[in-house]
This record gives C-alpha cells, sequence and structure tokens, in this order.
C-alpha cells in the first residue's frame, strides 16, 4: 500500500434500473472506433504498433447517459475528493469529462500510459474475470516504460459491474489486457478529475490534438 492505494465503492445502489441495457445500446450507436499512434503520455514499449480501442465520447455520455454525468459532476467527486485529500473539480470540456472506453474482441485495449489529470476515476460497466481477460494493471514502478515492465511489479483489478474505483492515474502508469474472446465487449467509464495544484489548464493541448485532431 505504500506503493499504490486506490478508493474502491459498490456503486450499483446508485444507478438506474436498465442501467446495463442503456449503456449497451450507447456503446452500439456511438462508439467510435480509435486507430492511433503515441500520444506524449505513453508508456508503450517501441516495438508496439498501433494499437486499436473504442471510446464513446463525452458529448454522447452527457446527452444520453444523464445519470452517469450527474454521478460524475456530484457523488462521484465526493469520492474523488476522498482520495486526493484535497478540493478537485470536474472538467469543463465535455469532450474528455466522462467518457465511455470500449473495447470490443480480441484485438483491441488501452495502451499503457499515465494520465494528464491528476486523479481518475472509474466506473467498470461490464463484468470480466481473470480467464477472460481485461483486467486493468497498475505499476508500482513509476518509471515504467512496457507492458512486461508494468507487470513486473503491479496490482491487478478485474472489472466488477457497478463498481467504482478512483486512483492517482497521473502517478502510476496502467493500461488494460486483451480480452480472449472475440466475442467479449469491455466498457468502463472513465472520468478526468482536476485539483487546485493541478487544475484542467495544465492539461497538454498535445493530448487534444492526439484524441480529437486538433490543435
Amino acid at each position: 500500500m505504500d506503493k499504490f492505494f486506490w478508493h474502491g465503492h459498490d456503486a450499483r445502489t446508485l444507478l438506474p434500473d436498465g442501467w446495463e441495457d442503456q449503456v449497451r445500446s450507447v456503446t452500439r450507436s456511438r462508439v467510435v472506433r480509435l486507430d492511433r499512434g503515441r500520444a506524449s503520455t505513453s508508456r508503450e514499449s517501441e516495438d508496439v504498433g498501433v494499437l486499436r480501442r473504442g471510446r464513446v465520447p463525452g458529448a454522447a455520455v452527457r446527452d444520453e447517459l444523464p445519470w452517469l454525468d450527474e454521478l460524475y459532476r456530484t457523488t462521484f467527486l465526493d469520492m474523488a475528493e476522498h482520495l486526493a485529500g484535497e478540493p478537485v473539480s470536474p472538467a469543463e470540456d465535455v469532450r474528455y469529462g466522462v467518457v465511455l472506453n470500449v473495447a470490443i474482441g480480441t484485438d483491441m485495449r488501452l495502451e499503457c500510459h499515465v494520465d494528464s489529470n491528476p486523479v481518475e476515476g472509474l466506473l467498470f460497466l461490464t463484468d470480466h474475470s481473470r480467464q477472460a481477460g481485461g483486467e486493468l494493471v497498475i505499476g508500482h514502478n513509476p518509471e515504467a516504460r512496457s507492458a512486461a515492465e508494468i507487470d513486473a511489479d503491479c496490482s491487478t483489478i478485474i472489472p466488477v459491474a457497478g463498481h467504482a474505483l478512483f486512483f492517482r492515474g497521473s502517478d502510476n502508469p496502467h493500461y488494460v489486457r486483451f480480452l480472449k474472446n472475440n466475442d467479449d465487449i469491455r466498457i468502463v467509464a472513465a472520468m478526468n478529475y482536476y485539483t487546485e495544484t493541478v487544475p484542467e489548464s495544465s492539461r497538454p493541448a498535445e493530448i487534444n490534438q492526439y484524441l480529437f485532431g486538433e490543435e
């Protein structure tokens, strides 16, 4: 626990009836498949090629899953603040405040990286097991620069639908393992939070260019 700590919460009682069907419906209709190079926050090994992944943009989350956007700005914000030990705030830019990160089949995963925001919240929206893949792997070594180096000293978290997790993703490199079933889908709500010491204005412009193709 001196290397890495997080706060976990069973958030199922906070979610509305039918939330699973809502999430899958929005994912089917609004997912954007990303096929990009590396951002400045990447910790992937140089021998790893371009990684594919999916994302439901923040505007779609706000418009079609308003309960999730509301939780991001209220109850989950309080949980993030408890971990941070200082006031936190949600992102003003809807594009990256709360989004859905999606992996479909066996050839998509979130790359090894560190976060540009100081506190990260995750709400797992699908269930997985160690045998099925899709684990979140968080490295204890802040200098790790590949999946192998992260795996050498890490915490492994198996997604449980309806459970929320808060941690300092800027301090610990992390990635998501490939799913092992081609028919499987992994969906998680990723929530960016900022603090007075690391405000949203500190977010590198390059990250937006990488994600959205903008200066």
